[in-house]
């Protein structure tokens, strides 16, 4: 594999901070996927060393080297790039006031995105209003949550639970469940997921 028209070569003179930056992120985002280098190359596409040059800062993404080895680590490519430090804090972390908002399929369900792009789990601020709620359903992996406000009616495999502010349940996703606001309140839900973004479903 050629790799010569994909990355810019700094071989010869210090890394760029910007570079490093974004190497370190990749790298990051690399051993989250449990993805060793020459894994991630080959799904990439690009050699070994220019991968191991890319995590080290030495040498600078192109726009032809950015989008796969963005589809290679399931992420966006802007996921990639790094502008400066507070940026670079938002692998791990994820502030307040930069929650990116997730698309739900039912009426009166809003959620919010609480894990980092480095994250191997999916953590979601769920807004359920009053009435709002999903239908029964099932799917692969396991979940969690905690009500950190307001009250929710979960069904988990045709179990019916009343579950109030700082109450918790766990289950796995393969059991058929729903969940709904019954109550004259919102509801506020932190939950936990298995599954990756674009796959999860309304609360999940």
């Amino acid at each position: 594999m050629s790799d010569a028209v994909d990355v810019t070569d700094k071989t010869g003179r210090d890394a760029d901070e910007a570079d490093i930056r974004v190497g370190r992120r990749v790298r990051a985002l690399r051993i989250a996927r449990n993805l060793s280098l020459a894994d991630l190359a080959a799904k990439a596409g690009i050699s070994i060393g220019a991968l191991s040059q890319i995590e080290r800062g030495m040498t600078s993404l192109r726009v032809r080297v950015i989008w796969p080895l963005a589809a290679a680590l399931d992420v966006e490519p802007s996921a990639l790039i790094v502008a400066d430090e507070a940026e670079e804090n938002d692998l791990y972390c994820v502030r307040a006031g930069k929650r990116r908002p997730l698309p739900v399929q039912s009426e009166g369900i809003a959620k919010d995105l609480l894990s980092p792009p480095g994250a191997v789990l999916t953590g979601m601020l769920v807004t359920v209003e009053p009435g709002g709620g999903t239908e029964g359903y099932a799917h692969s992996g396991h979940e969690f949550g905690l009500v950190t406000e307001g009250e929710i009616e979960l069904t988990v495999d045709s179990t019916r639970y009343l579950l109030k502010t700082g109450d918790s349940f766990a289950f796995k996703s393969t059991l058929l469940h729903a969940f709904r606001n019954t109550r004259a309140e919102r509801c506020s839900i932190v939950w936990v997921n298995t599954q990756k973004v674009k796959e999860n479903r309304d609360g999940e």
